[in-house]
């Protein structure tokens, strides 16, 4: 049988994060074990206290929360922190590395951009530390992240959290592919058009500083609309991953929530299930709609500005009942 510590090195430990919360008797009795260890005490803005030790460090916050960084974590953990003190619950969203995380904000986020089937749906949820908390607990996090099963069920939830505002705002398929058929059309600026409407709505019914936004653009689309619409004193932050925030999360779920209500509308409709996504099966359905339906009831399911659409309508020799125009030729990237 390999000595102990044979294995961490054949294999590096790796770098990693536990956030805890401890009382204020716990507190001291690990700074006791700490400075008894001969750990090397160091500084940290807000901290109580923090030490350094040979493969993590250990950082105590006035607010009851304990960080243990590096490589050592999870030998500290089992080794010093389960048997001689006692824990409560490793926290799921670090509140002391994102403490904006739990402050009064907006969340905003959209679903169906990338389905050829159903509208684009914008959310906006605004929501405080009290709601955040207990949606983390419920497991709220990016819609992508979670089965379908469960969108309906946390939706519901978030809607009915006390003190918490929630808009949608989306296009009906007709009204969609009537503003993307227009010249100049661009998918970007209506977007922003809904995000902008959504979060309006959301302020109206409850106040908020600021919101937090996924970047799809690089201009400042919404901001603009949120002008035109006299939204002042607000300030909308943008950035790719926004969606690890909380109330992002919870706003993609409202509108994932929403658009999948939509798709089931279109499903009956259509007298079966819908497939998401661009894909070969999509393809397919599409192509059965024009069959059962005809060529222009394509638009009451699809967004006809895809190039899937074209393909179908092209494939079934439909163009001369649905002029759809022919798209960009895609781009080709090589030596």
């Amino acid at each position: 049988m390999p000595k102990r510590g044979q294995d961490d090195e054949e294999k590096p430990k790796k770098l990693s994060t536990y956030t805890l919360k401890l009382d204020d008797g716990q507190m001291e009795r690990l700074r006791v074990i700490l400075s008894g260890r001969g750990w090397e005490a160091f500084d940290v803005a807000y901290a109580r206290y923090a030490f350094k030790g040979r493969d993590c460090n250990v950082t105590a916050y006035e607010s009851g929360k304990l960080v243990v960084a590096g490589k050592g974590t999870e030998e500290f953990v089992t080794m010093t922190l389960e048997p001689d003190i006692t824990m409560a619950p490793k926290l799921g969203y670090d509140e002391v590395h994102h403490p904006d995380w739990f402050e009064l904000h907006a969340g905003l986020d959209e679903s169906g951009k990338g389905d050829l089937f159903g509208p684009v749906v914008a959310a906006t949820v605004i929501a405080d530390r009290a709601a955040i908390e207990g949606w983390i607990k419920e497991g709220v996090k990016d819609s992508k992240k979670i089965a379908e099963s469960q969108i309906i069920r946390l939706d519901k939830l978030i809607r009915g959290t006390h003190g918490v505002a929630v808009a949608v705002c989306l296009c009906g398929m007709p009204k969609y592919n009537l503003i993307m058929s227009r010249p100049h059309a661009n998918l970007n600026r209506l977007l922003a058009w809904q995000h902008a409407t959504a979060l309006a709505q959301a302020l109206a019914r409850k106040k908020a500083p600021r919101g937090l936004l996924d970047q799809f653009t690089k201009q400042p689309l919404v901001q603009r609309e949120l002008k035109k619409m006299g939204v002042v004193d607000f300030d909308l932050q943008m950035r790719t991953k926004a969606e690890e925030d909380p109330v992002v999360a919870a706003a993609s779920v409202v509108a994932r929530a929403e658009y999948v209500r939509q798709i089931n509308v279109l499903s009956r409709d259509f007298g079966g299930p819908l497939q998401k996504g661009a894909g070969p099966l999509v393809k397919e359905q599409a192509a059965q709609i024009i069959e059962r339906f005809g060529a222009r009831a394509l638009g009451n399911f699809a967004k006809l500005h895809f190039r899937t659409a074209y393909e179908v309508v092209l494939a079934a020799g439909k163009l001369d009942e649905l002029p759809l125009p022919e798209p960009r030729a895609r781009m080709e990237w090589g030596g």
